[in-house]
């Protein structure tokens, strides 16, 4: 029927909210995003950025496992891994899951 809308369409896009811990972690994020970061060469060779990468995992993942994933893409930040787009996964998981690639085997 024209007219109706489910549940889902008349409900906004909630935002993830930072559990009180991951707030704390992103503090030394947010300092140096403001503080550090404008006066520094763009040079990430990740897109989003590792710092943007990192608050949206803290956000999206709470304390543990935002920082494990922040840590894990930190340790990936060299000139040994290609660059390219590395967005924060949907769901946790201890393995690395490239864009487009499947964890099942």
């Amino acid at each position: 029927m024209a007219g109706t809308e489910t549940a889902e369409t008349q409900q906004p896009t909630r935002r993830a909210r930072p559990t009180p811990v991951a707030w704390v972690l992103l503090l030394p994020i947010r300092f140096y995003r403001k503080a550090i970061s404008p006066f520094l060469p763009p040079m990430c060779r990740f897109y989003p950025s590792c710092s943007t990468y990192a608050a949206e995992a803290l956000t999206r993942h709470g304390a543990a496992r935002g920082s494990y994933l922040a840590v894990r893409r930190l340790l990936r930040c060299g000139p040994w891994t290609p660059p390219g787009r590395d967005p924060v996964p949907e769901k946790f998981s201890f393995r690395h899951q490239s864009p487009g690639m499947s964890t099942e085997e």
